[in-house]
């Protein structure tokens, strides 16, 4: 009976967790198509295109110099016993992405400033980039740190509430100065600052507590958030290069305007099955990473193939939808002037979906904190993405672009599957890949 009982309440809590995300991803996910359809009646396909590249470099810098370290923080989460190990977590990954942030503004200021010299690019746009970037770390650090402690309603009201305003703001711009990137680029910045500051004054309010730790601690703790991230930052570039390569190899063979068209595309398909992936990955990942640790090799085995079976089962009914209302979803979501992008959205679905499994398939290497063979995936896939995608947009143009995403994409997640063997049932990691950060560490003290 008490077996019973707590299947039950992990059941609800499960149950919880995937309403909640399921809130925040189709909330923010139908302003998302609201705002895209609005802005591509606003601005010509040129300027959307330079949006779409400049965010691409901002998520680029996000997944190279911040997310590898908020992940580690997910992945650590559920082995912390107190609330003193916790505030340590959140004090290490914050200094840890604090710095790496600082190089990647740098990075980008510089960069910017010398592209602008040699092409005559407004330089303007890459300083709001570089400011797009310190708020959109902000904001990922804030919201996936809540979901790796399964709180998964303030999570997704964060995430809602930042991708709500940010098209909001952005059309708001548009009309009042003029369709120009800078101000869709502005809209975002101000938007992620006002969600940003009410929610981290929420938590951050929340997570007061005067609990100090001690900095043999700290360091210790910095010392295994490095070790588990660093295999993931060659592993974020390359799956960047897979996931957002092709619009700067569309704009080098191509033209802008064939990138925003392009981007168009390749945007509302990936969110539609990103999204739903999301959603999936927020309910189970957690409850997965949490089974490992304590060593319920049936149960996280359990939990583990039915997150597989409904990412399979999410992504061929997604690619079987778009084949038959791709017409109609490029005319209810985009203005006639990216009307050409219907063709690709199912071929580009095939790709995201495949994506979506890849990513699956490779979480229990991310269990047992094994990072480092990810590496072989992310680089296979990428290596046949710039192999793939050039020959194919020389031959077939956009069509090309959009047909070699399945390509990559379904390679990097045959490797994944072969590396991470997700037919096998593993429970905790071996005593000396545990994190070092338990009981037995020295006390934390009260401040």
């Amino acid at each position: 009976m008490a077996n019973r009982s707590v299947n039950a309440a992990g059941g609800r809590r499960i149950f919880g967790d995937a309403s909640w995300a399921l809130f925040g991803q189709v909330g923010s996910g139908l302003v998302l198509l609201l705002g895209t359809r609005i802005i591509t009646e606003m601005v010509s396909p040129a300027v959307y295109g330079q949006v779409a590249l400049l965010t691409g470099i901002v998520a680029l810098g996000v997944g190279i110099f911040a997310y590898p370290f908020v992940c580690a923080g997910m992945r650590l989460l559920p082995e912390c016993l107190n609330a003193g190990e916790r505030t340590a977590l959140y004090r290490g990954v914050r200094r840890l992405t604090a710095r790496s942030s600082f190089v990647a503004m740098s990075f980008l200021a510089f960069g910017g400033a010398a592209y602008s010299r040699m092409t005559g690019f407004d330089p303007w746009l890459f300083a709001i980039a570089a400011l797009l970037f310190f708020v959109t770390v902000r904001r990922e650090m804030g919201f996936q740190l809540l979901i790796g402690e399964r709180r998964q309603r303030d999570a997704s009201l964060w995430q809602a509430s930042d991708s709500i305003l940010r098209p909001l703001f952005a059309i708001l711009l548009v009309w009042l100065w003029g369709p120009d990137a800078a101000w869709v680029l502005l809209g975002y910045v101000l938007a992620s600052v006002a969600a940003n500051t009410v929610w981290s004054f929420v938590h951050d309010r929340e997570r007061s507590r005067k609990v100090r730790p001690r900095a043999v601690t700290l360091k210790q703790l910095e010392r295994d958030l490095r070790v588990y991230a660093l295999p993931l930052i060659p592993m974020e570039l390359l799956s960047w290069f897979s996931g957002l390569g092709a619009r700067y190899i569309v704009g080098y063979l191509m033209s802008a305007a064939d990138v925003g068209v392009y981007a168009a595309a390749y945007t509302l398909t990936n969110e539609a099955f990103n999204r739903s992936a999301i959603v999936l990955l927020r309910t189970f990942q957690p409850v997965y990473f949490q089974h490992v640790s304590a060593g319920e090799k049936e149960q996280a085995f359990k939990i583990y193939w039915i997150w597989l079976g409904c990412v399979a089962a999410m992504g061929i009914g997604g690619v079987a939808a778009l084949f038959v209302l791709k017409d109609w979803v490029a005319a209810l979501l985009l203005a006639e002037t990216y009307q050409s992008a219907a063709v690709l959205m199912p071929i580009i679905g095939a790709g995201c979906a495949l994506q979506a499994l890849g990513m699956v398939a490779g979480q229990p290497l991310l269990a047992v904190k094994r990072t480092r063979p990810l590496l072989v995936g992310r680089l296979l896939g990428a290596i046949t993405a710039a192999v793939a995608t050039p020959l194919m947009i020389r031959a077939y143009g956009l069509t090309g672009a959009a047909v070699a995403a399945p390509v990559y994409f379904g390679v990097e997640a045959l490797v994944m599957a072969l590396l991470a063997r997700p037919w096998r049932k593993i429970g905790a990691v071996r005593k000396e890949e545990t994190w070092v950060v338990r009981k037995s560490a020295l006390p934390l003290g009260e401040g």
